[in-house]
């Protein structure tokens, strides 16, 4: 391989330094002249130069730099350089960090992160590294993940060292490991995931020999924490091409150690009755329904399970007919379940598992429907947490039927409810949809204490309000009915 050291060997692309948001150029040139200044060598590396390559969209907040400075020497350049922090708690991994500030004087300011060269190997099965610093950036290359983020910029004048042909699997958009593949994962079996994680982001093929590898070393994946695991998913689940990446968890034999909530998902092809129209495979139609949905969590991960509940729920009665009866709350359950091993956040967990319990309520809308049904669903998306916008967009990417007439009623029935909703918002008739009469209103009221009853009367109360029989800021009607119902001893 090429000497990293000598500089003519590298791909020339002064242009990438140029295609860097300005504010990073800027951070970029201060940091290469102050490490030049000091007789070191300083390269961008990562994510950041992929991706321009690439010509992807690229965050305009963080940039990695692998260098030949020691940690000592790497500070008290990046301190030169004008950082106005610095975060030394990698330093015995050989990372510094550094935060710039903007050119301007309301600019968010740029984290940065400077390693050492390292040449860093896993002597055992856990995941903790034993680091070597590395002598060249060949040596720190070496040990990175996949050829296409084995790509280095030199900070100075953006000249490429490419020294495993990563530009080749860009062009030609294939994923292929560093060197030995089934070193590569057994060194850090998180790179099972993010390999379909880039597929998802990047849309790339995996190239054979590493493929084979994923399939070997699915197994170690169950060493890796259950946080890592979700936050790897979730990244995947966010990608352009989310549905590749859900392939590549299937088909590596990765996806029922990650997610085995989702194996009989996988495995089930689901039919209509005899000589019927043929429903669609429950596993292509999620990868659609995850692709379509709009890009954000709660809804991406809604998408995902929506319908993991099917296998679990299928029955066929005497003609045939299948049906999946009650495979909404089931699937919340399971959603909840799976979020909390996975350590997810209480907000995520309950805002997905309200969705998938809701998912197929606006696909029965119909024109018929008063304000209060559309006020009642209004108000279960919203509590505990509220998901209505985020329904409508699931409900609207759910809309996969082979068949373009069912499509186009189905996506009718959802605008529609959509303008129906949008109508009462605009009416202030979505603003309060509660009781006005809270559990201390009522305390007072009757001098009682805590207890069911004020649920009941809260429950009666509010249904009044959704039914548009009481204003929500009627609190002396909301009295007086109040009164009736505790003495009829409601």
């Amino acid at each position: 391989m090429a000497d990293p050291s000598n500089r003519q060997d590298y791909h020339r692309q002064p242009s990438l330094l140029d295609r860097l948001p300005a504010a990073q150029r800027g951070v970029v040139a201060r940091l290469a002249e102050a490490f030049a200044a000091g007789g070191e060598e300083l390269f961008l590396v990562g994510g950041i130069v992929r991706d321009v390559l690439l010509e992807r969209d690229v965050p305009a907040l963080d940039l990695d730099f692998a260098t030949s400075a020691h940690p000592p020497s790497t500070r008290a350049i990046g301190q030169r350089a004008g950082a106005e922090a610095v975060f030394a708690v990698g330093e015995r991994f050989g990372t510094i960090g550094f935060v710039f500030a903007g050119d301007q004087p309301d600019a968010t300011p740029i984290s940065v992160e400077i390693t050492t060269y390292r040449a860093e190997h896993y002597p055992d099965e856990t995941r903790h590294p034993v680091v070597a610093f590395g002598q060249t950036l060949e040596d720190d290359l070496a040990r990175r993940d996949f050829t296409a983020n084995a790509i280095a910029a030199d900070a100075a004048t953006g000249a490429l060292a490419d020294p495993f042909d990563g530009q080749s699997d860009l062009w030609r958009g294939i994923l292929r490991a560093v060197g030995d593949p089934d070193e590569r994962f057994a060194e850090d079996p998180l790179r099972l995931l993010r390999a379909a994680r880039f597929v998802a982001q990047l849309g790339f093929l995996i190239e054979t020999e590493t493929a084979a590898a994923m399939a070997r070393g699915a197994p170690n994946l169950a060493r890796i924490s259950k946080e890592r695991v979700y936050a790897e998913s979730a990244k995947l689940l966010l990608g352009r091409y989310a549905g590749h990446g859900l392939d590549a968890l299937l088909a590596s034999g990765l996806l029922p150690i990650a997610l085995p909530e989702l194996a009989p998902l996988a495995r089930e092809a689901i039919e209509g009755a005899p000589g019927a129209f043929r429903e669609k495979d429950l596993w292509e139609h999620t990868k659609r329904v995850v692709e379509r949905a709009p890009a954000r969590p709660a809804v991406r991960w809604a998408a995902l399970l929506h319908d993991a509940a099917k296998p679990l729920s299928r029955a066929v009665d005497d003609r045939g007919e299948v049906s999946f009866h009650g495979h909404e709350a089931k699937g919340a359950d399971l959603a909840s379940k799976l979020l909390r091993r996975l350590g997810a956040d209480n907000a995520t967990r309950m805002a997905v598992a309200r969705l998938v319990e809701l998912h197929g309520r606006p696909a029965t809308y119909e024109a018929d429907w008063t304000d209060s049904a559309v006020r009642r669903l209004a108000l279960e998306a919203s509590e505990p947490v509220n998901v209505l916008n985020d329904l409508l967009d699931l409900a609207a990417a759910d809309v996969t039927s082979a068949r373009e007439h069912k499509q186009r009623a189905a996506a009718a029935r959802i605008a529609a409810l959509r303008a129906h909703i949008a109508r009462l918002e605009a009416e202030h008739a979505l603003a309060q949809l509660k009781s006005p009469l809270d559990g201390d209103d009522l305390m007072a009221l009757f001098g009682r204490g805590p207890g069911i009853w004020i649920k009941h009367v809260k429950d009666h109360l509010r249904d009044l309000v959704l039914d548009g029989d009481l204003a929500p800021d009627d609190k002396a009607t909301a009295e007086r009915i109040a009164r009736e119902l505790v003495g009829r001893g409601g």
